[in-house]
């Protein structure tokens, strides 16, 4: 017989329900009523005036099942809704865990910080209102919405300019990271968060921004609240707008950097924040820059991507493409400008956004994006509208003026370098004394442009661990030891990872002696375990499968250390579902999650490259099933080990051979 049951989010917290056979909501799967072909309409009108009565949202019936005489959903993402996250067990129903703490609650880190802000650009009182004011504007938008003077159809884009969606669990808080830059005291106000308004802990994502998965709708506006008291905000993470600027995670820190982008990325979120013009675009739209020949920002993936270098003079500037992406359609950006003064910046960025705003599709959101406008247009004439918007701009409008540059390049502090040696007595002894300290400074280390430092690099990528996931109480301890070793100062990569930018050599060992202490001191960055992995379906309403658990199985088959070191280095990226948030496209190793007849399977892709060789990567052969997906990923590395000459890594092996030793691997030959 077939079966339905009534499921809703509720309003006030997001947490999924069923109706029961009292009619009430329920958040056990369990206790809902399965309902007849004959029932359905009454059961779902009934549900709907609770909508109507600001008690749930999104109302639905989906598929039931009798197994063993008990009524299940049918479909897999609504089983996951129903128990809670599968890679969470703490976090289930039923769990402690799963609870919010209760007030009153002890002052935020911000009242009392002192800890440094080195390197970071200051707001002032302005902006510091600014923030305050739009926590307080929420707020009274969520009072009407909980009041009822608000339909959800009202109300869902007023959240989502706050960074606010609903999610399969609850709603999902994204805040922003301004091109990936962070205080010790920000990480405190966000463990803050974590602790007392979430359910302990943030997800770092390749957007370098934080997701808290489990904030209460009625809590919002005081999350807002306290992070504007740290200069923290949640403007433009979601919305059809300019998102959150990214940059690379070494940026003024790296020894082979050319130009600092920060400086340039603060200038362009400062113009496009609530941007008139700019805050109802056709989707959403990302730009990405880079300072350093070696691209640690993907800029070629993005709508907008930005190369700063100098020139012959010694004058800097910027090589634009533009058109990139990943998603649906991955395309790799189009340059669009070899050359560009640095007074010209927000002009030809402004130029660009208008043909895309003026001519980018309205009428279907998977070809709204600005890459499928440069593709129908063919990039001649899209390069040559770019050129005729620029040219008709006004001369004085928008232009960097060196006196702008300097007041925002004011606001960011230096840090205060001590004068010390390029060469460490201390480091080189700690790297003959501890093998450990050795394995970990070959991976998580990057070379600095000051005499005497190194940057290091925290990854968030234990075996068996959720890839961008850290507790409050690892906040915690990244900020007290970004404090006493990288002047307060932390970084946010895309690769979901965190970097303490500044550290004396003299203090390496130290400063991993105390990430030890922390358990935040996997040696695997740039290597298999290092895997990109978006939430997928454990938390994502959009998700067609789990991404988390793959990448736990191939972390926990790879995780002996000596032999990812003989693998080297490889970039193994998954999604859960087409739109890429797990950056699939662009690794060395793909992997897409799809849902085949009810089954969870897994499409590979090869030789995709997020650096300054971007490419995208080829599907190989049929997807694989959830069960056979690692032994797939195993047999694919074994084939590179066979086939690479000394010192080839395996994109370069990929690059050379092509797919086939690889498909024959997984596939067999024909």
């Amino acid at each position: 017989m077939p079966a339905h049951l009534i499921t809703a989010n509720r309003l006030a917290d997001g947490v999924a329900v069923w109706l029961d056979a009292r009619e009430r909501w329920t958040e056990e799967i369990e206790r809902a009523m399965p309902v007849d072909e004959e029932g359905l309409a009454a059961s779902l009108e009934t549900a709907r005036l609770s909508e109507r009565g600001n008690i749930v949202v999104d109302v639905r019936e989906i598929g039931a099942d009798e197994t063993d005489g008990e009524w299940r959903a049918s479909v897999r993402r609504e089983r996951l809704r129903g128990s809670g996250p599968s890679v969470r067990p703490d976090l289930a129903k039923k769990a402690p865990a799963a609870q919010w703490a209760e007030p009153p609650f002890p002052e935020p880190p911000s009242a009392s910080s002192v800890s440094p802000y080195a390197g970071i650009y200051r707001y002032d009182e302005y902006d510091r209102q600014f923030l305050r004011d739009r926590a307080e504007q929420f707020r009274r938008q969520v009072d009407r919405r909980l009041a009822g003077e608000l339909s959800e159809e009202e109300f869902k884009p007023l959240r989502l300019m706050n960074g606010l969606y609903l999610q399969l669990h609850g709603y999902m808080l994204r805040v922003a990271l301004p091109y990936g830059v962070l205080s010790a005291a920000q990480m405190r106000q966000l463990a803050y968060v974590a602790r007392h308004y979430d359910r302990g802990y943030g997800h770092f994502t390749t957007r370098q921004n934080i997701q808290f998965n489990w904030p209460r709708l009625k809590d919002a506006p005081d999350i807002l609240a306290i992070l504007a008291e740290a200069d923290l905000h949640a403007i433009q993470t979601s919305g059809n707008c300019v998102r959150n600027v990214t940059t690379d995670h070494f940026a003024g820190a790296a020894a082979e950097e050319v130009v600092d982008p920060r400086l340039y990325a603060e200038i362009l979120r400062q113009w496009s924040t609530d941007h008139p013009e700019f805050t109802y675009l056709p989707r959403k739209f990302k730009i990405a820059i880079t300072g350093s020949p070696q691209d640690r920002a993907a800029v070629r993936v993005h709508d907008i991507g930005i190369l700063a270098s100098r020139n012959a003079a010694g004058e800097p500037g910027f090589t634009i493409y533009a058109g990139g992406g990943l998603g649906r359609t991955p395309v790799v950006g189009t340059k669009v400008r070899d050359w560009l003064p640095v007074r010209d910046l927000l002009r030809y960025v402004e130029a660009i956004l208008r043909v895309y705003n003026a001519l980018g599709r309205r009428d279907n959101i998977y070809k709204a994006r600005i890459k499928i406008l440069l593709r129908e247009m063919k990039p001649e004439n899209f390069i040559r509208m770019i050129e005729e918007e620029f040219a008709g701009l006004p001369a004085d409008h928008c232009v960097l003026e060196d006196e702008i540059v300097e007041a925002v390049a004011a606001r960011f502090v230096p840090p205060p370098f001590e004068n010390l040696p390029r060469h460490s007595a201390t480091l080189d002894h700690a790297l003959a004394e501890d093998r450990a300290f050795r394995a970990w400074v070959k991976t998580n280390t990057h070379p600095h442009r000051q005499a005497g430092y190194i940057s290091a690099v925290v990854s968030l990528k234990p075996v068996g661990g959720i890839p961008g996931d850290v507790s409050a109480e690892e906040m915690e301890a990244v900020a007290d030891l970004a404090d006493r070793h990288s002047f307060g100062e932390i970084r946010v990569s895309h690769e979901q990872n965190l970097v303490l930018p500044h550290v004396r050599k003299n203090d390496l060992h130290t400063l991993w002696k105390g990430l030890v202490a922390a358990g935040l001191a996997s040696g695997n960055v740039g290597l298999i375990t290092d895997i990109i992995a978006c939430p997928g379906m454990d938390y994502c309403s959009l998700a067609t499968a789990r991404s988390i658990p793959v990448a736990q199985r191939i972390a926990e088959r790879f995780a002996d250390p000596e032999r990812q070191q003989e693998i080297g280095a490889i970039d193994l990226n998954i999604s859960g579902c087409i739109n890429a948030c797990g950056h699939h496209h662009v690794g060395h190793i793909g992997l897409l999650g799809v849902d085949k007849n009810g089954e969870e399977v897994y499409q590979i892709t090869l030789g995709g490259s997020a650096d300054d060789r971007a490419s995208i990567g080829s599907i190989i052969g049929p997807s694989v099933s959830s069960e056979n997906v690692v032994d797939a990923i195993e047999a694919i590395v074994d084939a590179y080990l066979g086939n690479r000459i000394e010192g080839e890594a395996f994109i370069d092996t990929y690059r050379r051979l092509g797919a086939t030793p690889f498909k024959e691997a997984v596939y067999g030959a024909d």
